[in-house]
Order: structure tokens, then sequence, then C-alpha cells
């Protein structure tokens, strides 16, 4: 192994550890890579996860969060897969394709037009149907002041209008995210004159990442301040998923960046900025390091929520930590099987 391939991946490491919140002490003067020692210091677990991990098995860390209404966790994984082919996978079928409550999913082109979004609809006479044509400023949906009252314009006699509506706000959603980026994304009227802010979410999402600010500066910048131009080495790609959530068809718009440390290794930003209902936005960063013969895979998940804010936040917290933590287990196990 050359000293430059030890010197890149050893860098790469100490960024990716920094970068999804580790706190870790790392010997900056060496250029080998960690042995395993060193590895299970950079993630602060114990002395046999490292076995565990060549097994199969996942092992959790800690991941700040910032609000009342976020919930975070990490999980690292081992696959015997090489960064590369991981990141193949993806770029191919995308993370969605490990998910399985996903329904449908689709690529939204740069010259994306309403019909791009036809993938997702309710069926005519269903009850979210309706309830979508009837519906008021809440919980139930997650939508802005001007969508209610677009609603209130919609021809409910029409057998697709629920549809036909749903797909107009999608597009015009990701048209504003794609030109003014977070600030662009509208917020989700609540009633009694409250709001949710999923815009504001996932840009303290991206700002407590200050040590990705540090090691990654253009790609920060190109997440924080998007559209702002993308550093060489990094692709974007946009996309739209049906996913059940808490039993309902949900309509999800998806911003995910790709950047690659060639040999070192690769870095994913992905956030959903727009979901339907149940949770108001959600932001994570998948690394995957060249580990012998395969990979180690960190994934690290913000997910921002009202269910989890108010009366008995701690206790709602501590539970919805651990079903992320089982979501992410299972999504990385579906990964693995997938790339057999």
């Amino acid at each position: 192994m050359s000293v430059h391939y030890k010197t890149a991946a050893k860098v790469f490491l100490q960024r990716l550890t920094l970068a999804l919140g580790m706190a870790a002490v790392i010997p900056v003067h060496s250029a080998n890579l960690p042995d395993a020692q060193e590895l299970m210091q950079l993630l602060g677990i114990g002395q046999n996860a490292l076995a565990e991990l060549e097994q199969g098995k996942t092992v959790s860390f800690d991941v700040a969060e910032g609000k009342e209404n976020e919930l975070a966790a990490g999980v690292v994984m081992y696959l015997p897969a090489s960064p590369s082919k991981i990141i193949q996978l993806i770029n191919k079928k995308g993370l969605a394709s490990v998910d399985s409550d996903l329904l449908a999913q689709g690529a939204i082109p740069i010259s994306a037009a309403v019909d791009n979004f036809k993938g997702f609809g309710f069926k005519a006479e269903s009850g979210e149907a309706k309830d979508f044509l009837q519906a008021e400023p809440g919980s139930e949906f997650n939508l802005s002041f001007q969508e209610f009252e677009s609603l209130r314009n919609a021809d409910s006699t029409q057998p697709d209008a629920a549809s036909q509506s749903y797909r107009k706000m999608l597009f015009d959603r990701w048209q504003s995210y794609r030109k003014n980026g977070l600030k662009g994304i509208a917020s989700y009227d609540r009633g009694n004159g409250t709001e949710a802010d999923p815009g504001g979410e996932l840009k303290a999402a991206t700002q407590d990442s200050k040590v990705l600010a540090r090691y990654f500066p253009e790609l920060y910048k190109a997440w924080l301040d998007y559209p702002a131009a993308l550093p060489k080495g990094a692709d974007e790609q946009f996309f739209w998923l049906n996913r059940k959530v808490e039993g309902r068809p949900t309509a999800i718009l998806g911003h995910r960046i790709i950047f690659d440390a060639a040999a070192a290794g690769t870095l994913i930003l992905a956030r959903q900025f727009y979901v339907g209902h149940s949770y108001n936005s959600n932001q994570l960063n998948i690394g995957c390091l060249p580990y012998r013969a395969g990979s180690l895979v960190f994934y690290a998940n913000r997910n921002f929520t009202d269910q989890v804010a108010g009366l008995g936040s701690s206790l709602k917290h501590s539970i919805g930590r651990e079903q992320m933590k089982g979501e992410i287990i299972k999504r990385l196990t579906n990964l693995r099987k997938a790339i057999k």
C-alpha cells in the first residue's frame, strides 16, 4: 500500500469522523491507517466492537441533537465490498432501494415538469385523497398557508383532483428549492398562528457540522448555501419518494450530493427538504471508508419531528432514538444483502 494512499485514507477518516460529530483525538503526525485500537478510539466504543463489526454486526455512536424536535443517531457497519461498489449501487438504485417501506421512487431531472411527479398519487376514492382535499392547517398534512388555500379551489368532482393538486405542489416546492435552496422551503402551517420551519431545521443541522466546514469548506458551503456551485468531485441528484409512514402514503422530495475522495473513500450528504406528513425534514451523512477487504459504512441521521417536543420530551427522545437506530440498522442490513 503506497504512502500516498495511506495518507489520503488517514486524512479522509479524520475528516469524516469529525464531520459526523464523533468526538476523538487523532494523532495527525502518523501517516499510517489506524490500527484496531485507534479505530475503536475514533468511534468511542469498546475493544470487542471491531470484531463485532467484522462479523457483520452493527455498532452505534452518539450524534448530538441541537433542537428540541430533533432526533439523531449514528450506526457503523462493515460491508464486504469496496466503497466504489457501494456507491455504484446507490447511484444506480438510490438509498431508498434499501428501504422496505418504499412504495415508489423516481429521479427528478433538472428540466423537470409536473409530469415527472406522476409516480406519486392518491387512490382516487381513498380516504387519504378525500382528507387531503378537505385539509385544514394542522399536523395531518405538511402544507403551507398558500397550499391549504389552493386546495379550496381544487375541483373535487374530478377523480384525480387530489393527486393532480399534490403533484403541482411538489413541483412548485422542488422549483423553489432549486432556485433558492434552504431559503426557498415554505413553512408548514400548523394553525393558530404556529408554523414548522423545515428550512430552518435543515440549516441548523448543516451548521452543526462545524468541523465539516473546517475540513471540507467548499462542500460545506455548497450544502449550506445551495444553489452554490459544487466542488470538484461532487455530483448532485434530486429525487421523489412515495413512502409508507405511520401507515399512510407520504410524498418526499430529496436532494443528495455524493463527494468522491478517490481511494480514501466517499462521503454522501442527503436531505429530505419536503415530507408530506408525520415529520418535518431529515438530513443524513454517510461515509464509506476502505477497511480490510471491504468498507466501514458510517450512517449519521438527523430527523426533525414535532412529535418529540413538549411534555415528556426526554422519554419521547429516548424511544424515538432507539426506533431510529433500528431503522438505520435495517437499512444497512438491506444494503449488505443488496451488494452480495
